[in-house]
């Protein structure tokens, strides 16, 4: 296991559906073992960070913390979050592990740690999950490759855009 701390990023889908993840991927011991249980320990209202699993009481491997980025809005983004958007991480991290970006060697000396954004618009719980799956999964390959490469990032600096904002031509 490489004792460097990985940072990745994805956005997979369009619309209310869509997943955006951030993860960190890190040793127990160092830095990212630290924020895990910080994170753990210290729930905020609205967010509270709970270990995600592929069913109850087995937890994804690495362990992997799900942070959620919006507090819920209702009964049903509630469920979002809890459901397939949880199911997806957990699921993501396990596509991680079997194909070879987290080393399965490691899976019991390391942390996950996800901020994930369910959209409180959300509607499709099987979109939901895939696109937290995918999201996941993308971003634990981005931060084990250290993408994106600076080249891409100068490139991209005159035309910045996302779902909600495109900024006007340089």
């Amino acid at each position: 296991m490489t004792d460097a701390l990985q940072l990745g990023e994805s956005f997979i889908g369009e619309g209310a559906n869509a997943a955006h993840i951030n993860s960190v991927y890190g040793p127990r011991t160092g830095p990212a073992g630290t924020a895990w249980a910080t994170a753990l320990a210290t729930p905020s209202p609205g967010h509270v960070p709970f270990v995600a699993v592929l069913r109850p009481s087995l937890p994804v491997k690495p362990l992997t913390l799900f942070v959620t980025k919006a507090a819920p809005a209702n009964d049903e983004h509630g469920n979002h979050i809890w459901g397939p958007a949880q199911a997806g991480v957990a699921a993501g991290v396990a596509d991680a592990v079997a194909e070879g970006t987290l080393p399965q060697d490691a899976v019991d000396d390391s942390v996950v740690i996800t901020a994930v954004w369910v959209n409180p618009g959300a509607d499709d719980a099987d979109a939901v999950y895939r696109n937290n799956r995918e999201a996941t999964r993308t971003a634990l390959r981005n931060g084990s490759q250290g993408l994106p490469r600076t080249e891409e990032v100068l490139d991209a600096r005159s035309a910045p855009r996302n779902p909600f904002y495109t900024a006007p031509a340089d």
